[in-house]
């Protein structure tokens, strides 16, 4: 095919910031996805069902003219998220789920979870008003390999926790192993698992062979070929527990290009077009709308979209940098490179 038309997709793991970043690279999801799930992680976390209100506004405030993007928000928990606030931020009406980041983890995790065993009230809470918990599946232990830390958390934390909690909705975002997409495959269908572009574009060498690059460093780290092989089988099976979720995580190069580089890819710019690339490398582009349109919307018990993308088979090149606020630049993921899929102007 050199043409496909989807039901409007959304993105069900998103990073936007806040302020001239959050203005600078808001356009390129809106012009893409009809909703997405926007990450708490800012400084300080979004903890509370108004501080989730306020950025929820900022969102909307920074739409592009004309543009219906619709923020879906997410609270951060923490050691001490009370009861009180899953049940305020269900009735809400804007808040699809609650995020867990274990305590150091990835960017602005510092505020996360030190033990799951301390949440248990939040967590009976959250089963109790069926608000999903979103899970950064990596143990921080130090003595673990930071390529181990994803199956150590599926031993340790996620099959614990879905037995301690049998009507907990659970989606363990950006997926990395085989293992794990193995877990989600065998799972019950209140268990679900994003899959970002470059986990299925790249393996470890893409980081490290023939010099570091920054810009494809992210969290979880990427891993092994087998792993690959395993999240493209995963994302292009049909299976609705697997969906659409980019983690596209902007960082000025300043903050890429560093003695401590920041971990996340951006990818807003061109995601769509990406997928489509690697669904129509394996030969499964008409699996393509099931995954990007409809299992998302299906699992969070939100009507799919009633607007429509096309895709054409046309080559773009992805630009070598983006402009931010400041005289800074944001490199995407990709950058330079051809794409041979764009995205049709409506």
């Amino acid at each position: 095919m050199d043409r496909i038309s989807l039901c409007q997709p959304d993105d069900w793991h998103l990073h936007l910031r806040d302020g001239a970043t959050l203005r600078a690279v808001l356009p390129y999801t809106t012009a893409r996805f009809a909703r997405a799930i926007v990450m708490p992680n800012l400084v300080p976390p979004v903890t509370t069902v108004e501080a989730a209100g306020a950025y929820r506004q900022r969102i909307l405030a920074a739409r592009p003219a004309g543009s219906r993007f619709e923020p879906l928000m997410t609270l951060y928990l923490t050691d001490n998220t009370s009861p009180g606030t899953i049940r305020a931020a269900a009735a809400s009406g804007f808040i699809h789920g609650v995020k867990l980041y274990p305590a150091g983890a990835t960017t602005h995790s510092d505020s996360g979870v030190t033990d799951l065993h301390r949440c248990e009230a939040a967590l009976a809470a959250m089963e109790a008003v069926d608000l999903p918990l979103l899970v950064h599946g990596e143990v921080t232990h130090a003595g673990v390999d930071i390529f181990d830390r994803e199956a150590c958390f599926i031993d340790e934390v996620l099959g614990p926790l879905l037995d301690r909690h049998p009507r907990l909705r659970v989606v363990f975002e950006h997926i990395t192993t085989g293992r794990a997409a193995r877990f989600v495959a065998a799972g019950p269908s209140r268990l679900a698992a994003t899959i970002t572009p470059q986990h299925l574009l790249f393996n470890r060498n893409r980081l490290l062979v023939g010099g570091l690059r920054p810009h494809d460093y992210c969290l979880p780290v990427l891993k092994r070929e087998r792993d690959r092989q395993a999240l493209l089988e995963a994302a292009t099976s049909g299976n609705p527990s697997f969906f659409l979720g980019t983690d596209s995580a902007p960082h000025a190069r300043s903050s890429k290009e560093s003695a401590c580089g920041c971990a996340g890819c951006f990818s807003s710019a061109s995601a769509i077009e990406l997928y489509a690339r690697i669904f129509a490398d394996a030969g499964r582009l008409d699996r393509l709308e099931g995954f990007a349109s409809h299992h998302g919307p299906d699992f969070y018990r939100l009507p799919r979209n009633t607007s429509r993308i096309t895709l054409v088979r046309q080559a773009q090149r992805i630009p070598d940098a983006f402009a931010l606020d400041a005289g800074d630049t944001l490199v995407p993921l990709l950058a330079g490179e051809l794409l041979d899929w764009s995205l049709e102007s409506p």
